[in-house]
């Protein structure tokens, strides 16, 4: 029997939320006074969700709307509440509506956060929605990149563009725009190298695929992703501030939420940056890459689902 999405999202989260959960523990009953509050909002941010969501969900606690001895499980419906807000403003699906076709998207991130896998289950993603997809091993840096890429374009049964180890990236991008123009893609998908040791060599090699992309089509790139492994927690909003700088990051791709992630960082990324969240990664299957629901989510994290959908 296959595994619904929410119970994989279940799944995902269970650190998370056992951790939320446990760090909460003790904390119902008792008078929500000062210290009490401090200890909540201690409990949230230790819980990864961040120091801004923690100080939103103790000041809607300090309302004085709610009963004063608030059992837990109140407190963690609040949390839901309050993490539903910021998580809403960022769950958005990447929409497919260049004119001219392909829609270009750079994906980008550092080596190791999964980023080549999560470029084919993007192209997955956009095949079921009828797209027709292309990918470019951008990356010439690493010669496993290319090999990788490529096997998975296979797998999937998608076109793909590639060039020698150590190749002009940009060369590549500019043969694999042309090539998705002739023959009708919708889609075109880049791998970029993600060495992050050489900020600079890095921002060079992207700024020169920009400007090949701007005289292909002035628009491109639609979409610049950065692709986050989430068992890495507070260290990548470190990438996100570093990757915003070097490459203008419009949105975000979170994987590895599998049980053992710190999946509170999902959230303190989306009330730190407010980019958009396009999809997350919560398992090794083609389709466990998926947009998410705010709400579905933000009560799984605070505990307060914690069942299958019937």
């Amino acid at each position: 029997m296959s595994t619904s999405w929410h119970d994989k999202l279940l799944g995902g989260f269970r650190r998370t939320s056992d951790r939320l959960v446990g760090n909460l523990a003790g904390l119902g009953g008792a008078r929500l006074d000062d210290d009490t509050l401090d200890e909540i909002e201690e409990a949230l941010i230790a819980s990864d969700l961040g120091p801004e969501t923690a100080t939103r969900v103790r000041a809607r606690l300090a309302e004085g709307t709610f009963e004063r001895n608030m059992e837990e499980l109140g407190i963690r419906v609040v949390v839901a509440e309050e993490v539903e807000k910021v998580l809403a403003e960022v769950a958005k699906p990447i929409e497919i509506e260049a004119f001219p076709r392909p829609q270009v998207i750079l994906v980008i991130g550092v080596n190791g956060s999964g980023k080549t896998t999560t470029i084919a289950k993007l192209a997955h993603l956009f095949m079921e929605q009828d797209y027709a997809v292309m990918l470019a091993a951008g990356d010439t840096f690493r010669a496993a990149a290319i090999g990788q890429l490529r096997t998975w374009a296979e797998r999937i049964g998608v076109p793909i563009v590639t060039g020698p180890e150590g190749g002009d990236a940009a060369g590549i991008v500019w043969d694999a725009v042309k090539k998705a123009t002739e023959i009708g893609t919708d889609v075109l998908i880049v791998d970029t190298a993600g060495r992050l040791q050489n900020k600079r060599e890095l921002m060079d090699e992207l700024a020169k695929i920009r400007r090949v992309l701007g005289r292909l089509n002035p628009a491109a790139p639609h979409d610049v992703l950065l692709v986050l492994d989430a068992t890495t927690g507070q260290n990548a909003l470190n990438q996100i501030e570093v990757f915003k700088e070097v490459a203008g990051v419009t949105g975000l791709v979170m994987t590895k939420l599998d049980g053992t992630a710190r999946g509170g960082v999902l959230v303190a990324a989306a009330e730190r940056y407010g980019l958009p969240i396009h999809a997350i990664g919560v398992g090794e299957q083609m389709d466990d890459l998926r947009p998410f629901n705010a709400n579905e989510v933000s009560r799984i994290i605070a505990g307060v689902d914690t069942g299958p959908r019937k």
